[in-house]
């Protein structure tokens, strides 16, 4: 009984403390969270808890803890609101992702995302065809921000009284540079047929190609490894170690 009460006091203490505490340090939504963010919330949280249910120590060396972890995430949001270079070092910065309609696979290598990742996250995005696409940039926290190309932004054939057929879902033929015999016959196409349209890139081989997919309404998507784009945008607004 005498644990329980305890226990009870310890939650109540360290329910208003986290309270105090995240009024002190701010908020932000999910969404927004960076993964140091991520990572110091379930810090926070779990010395909290360890304050509450661990009766075989005294509470003051957790919320010491608790306080230690409080005042040094303080001082990381004062010094990156001072200095954007530590800021960009510690948070990241956004990247171009997809420019001009063409995926960045040398980017994602080395921001060590997978093109089945962007694909999922342009998804999250209403796009199931990147053919829509003109810019996509991965932010800090890692959504995507997409600009469509001009032709697909919000004035809709239904605006404009014209009756369109459904795009539906688009089909990974080409993952990679490895070929998808299992999509492509799904999709009713050959190999034969790949290569009829793979020819009219300048493509002989399933090797040259990063990305090929195809919706039900036959709107290619082609993406190879050489983009051959001369420069690469740059949208970081202060110069980094990177």
């Amino acid at each position: 009984m005498n644990e329980g009460l305890v226990v009870v006091v310890r939650a109540i203490i360290s329910f208003f403390s986290l309270l105090i505490l995240t009024k002190i340090l701010g908020k932000e939504q999910i969404s927004q969270l960076t993964f140091f963010d991520y990572i110091l919330g379930i810090t926070i949280g779990s010395i909290a808890s360890e304050a509450t249910v661990d009766l075989s120590s005294r509470i003051w060396p957790h919320f010491v803890g608790l306080l230690s972890w409080a005042i040094l995430a303080y001082l990381m949001q004062y010094i990156t609101l001072k200095w954007r270079y530590l800021a960009k070092v510690i948070e990241g910065e956004p990247v171009i992702v997809i420019m001009n309609g063409k995926i960045m696979d040398n980017v994602l290598k080395k921001m060590k995302f997978r093109v089945s990742d962007i694909l999922e996250l342009l998804r999250n995005q209403g796009v199931f065809d990147p053919n829509e696409v003109d810019y996509a940039i991965l932010e800090a926290n890692g959504s995507l921000s997409v600009l469509k190309k001009s032709e697909y932004l919000p004035l809709t054939p239904k605006d404009m009284n014209i009756e369109v057929k459904p795009t539906g879902i688009s089909t990974e033929l080409v993952y990679d540079g490895k070929l998808i015999i299992e999509n492509l016959t799904q999709m009713n196409k050959d190999e034969k047929w790949l290569m009829n349209q793979l020819k009219k890139y300048g493509i002989k081989d399933v090797s040259e190609v990063f990305l090929v997919t195809l919706n039900d309404a036959g709107s290619l998507y082609v993406d190879k490894y050489d983009d051959n784009i001369k420069k690469i945008k740059d949208i970081g607004d202060y110069k980094g170690p990177y």
